[in-house]
């Protein structure tokens, strides 16, 4: 079995997400899951871990004011590894919070592909449409590309001073554990994105208030870098930092869904035929050699990438959940059974989204007008 290794490029061998926890300094989820709405992500313990989640329990509870960041790489096919944080995204939205969402082309055209009008494109057509067809508001939605962050020049300035004045309080040996092999390309973008994270409190955009940032834990070490830089600096009262930490969607053929890989996810514009042939094809099976066999002697659903699929994305029902987990661990239910259940799910989710994503395009101008 490959020895685990979750770093912000990359995810190998077997998750222990209980030791991540223990390595990283993160505190257990569960105990705000029955204070907050009923939600699949939060009663499964998707959502898995937390930093001074508190906060903001306590602004959803006191309906106060908050703030719930992330960000984007606007690079390569938006696919359901990508869907739990936006479900997450909508989630806190609908609970009154403003949303910033900020397109880290900069970071995207000193990383990986200097090209900023097909940078702009794919935020758009892969992520910005999905976005929306998913459920996300133009209302309290500040959705903001690095390289451009507002028409407002007060507001602008106020964002790029802050990441400029950041680099005094970053120290080169820990960006170097952060980021290994540095270049200046990397160390403007990791300034850039502190700045994303803290500059909802800046006076110009309306004061201190508390902002969580929901990731996967390979990204635990951008958070820890911008949590240290955000509380040296003087000129501002920021409040530290909030964070949740979800566990990581498992790809077709087991192991973490890879953008890099084609067949280890389905995007949500493939269509249902493209989706179906990869599930048949790639989907991990818990399941045994003959169907003589697994009716004999059962299979694993907790292995079972189809069963995954469903815990995590398709079937919001925990009573219809729990029956399907049975029949197919006894035997009652064959893997190709499984699968084709998985298979019409996902195909009235595509059809529907799909539908949804074109009607998204007559919005999009109310996301980019960038003021």
């Amino acid at each position: 079995m490959a020895e685990m290794k979750v770093t912000p490029w990359e995810v190998a061998g077997e998750i222990d997400y209980d030791k991540l926890m223990r390595e990283f300094g993160i505190d257990p989820f569960a105990k705000f899951s029955k204070a907050l709405p009923d939600n699949v992500l939060f009663r499964r313990g998707i959502v898995y871990g937390q930093r001074d989640f508190q906060r903001i329990a306590d602004c959803i509870k006191n309906k106060k004011e908050f703030v719930m960041m992330t960000g984007l790489m606007p690079s390569g096919k938006f696919h359901f590894g990508h869907k739990s944080l936006v479900d997450q995204i909508i989630f806190y939205q609908s609970l009154g919070a403003n949303v910033y969402i900020a397109v880290a082309d900069i970071e995207a055209y000193n990383m990986r592909n200097p090209n900023m009008e097909e940078l702009k494109k794919t935020a758009i057509e892969e992520y910005l449409l999905n976005y929306i067809a998913l459920g996300l508001k133009p209302q309290n939605c500040d959705f903001y590309f690095q390289s451009a962050r507002s028409n407002d020049a007060k507001l602008s300035n106020a964002y790029y001073k802050l990441a400029g004045l950041f680099a005094r309080h970053a120290t080169f040996n820990e960006m170097q554990a952060v980021y290994g092999e540095l270049t200046p390309g990397r160390m403007t973008s990791s300034l850039l994105q502190a700045a994303d994270m803290f500059h909802p409190q800046l006076p110009e955009f309306g004061g201190p208030k508390p902002v969580v940032v929901p990731i996967g834990f390979d990204q635990d070490p951008h958070i820890r870098l911008a949590r240290d830089i955000g509380q040296r600096i003087k000129e501002y009262s920021f409040i530290q930092l909030s964070s949740t930490y979800h566990k990581f969607a498992v790809g077709l053929k087991g192991g973490k869904m890879s953008s890099s890989d084609p067949t280890s996810y389905i995007a949500l514009t493939d269509t249902p035929e493209e989706a179906a042939a990869k599930i048949r094809k790639h989907a991990f099976s818990g399941g045994r050699a003959t169907a003589a066999e697994q009716k004999k002697l059962g299979a694993n659903p907790e292995i079972d990438v189809s069963y995954q699929w469903l815990w995590e994305f398709f079937e919001p029902d925990d009573k219809k959940l729990r029956q399907i987990h049975d029949d197919y661990k006894s035997g009652a239910m064959l893997t190709g059974e499984l699968k084709e259940l998985l298979i019409g799910k996902v195909t009235a989710f595509l059809r529907e989204h799909q539908r949804k994503r074109e009607q998204a395009r007559k919005q999009v101008d109310k996301f980019l007008k960038a003021d």
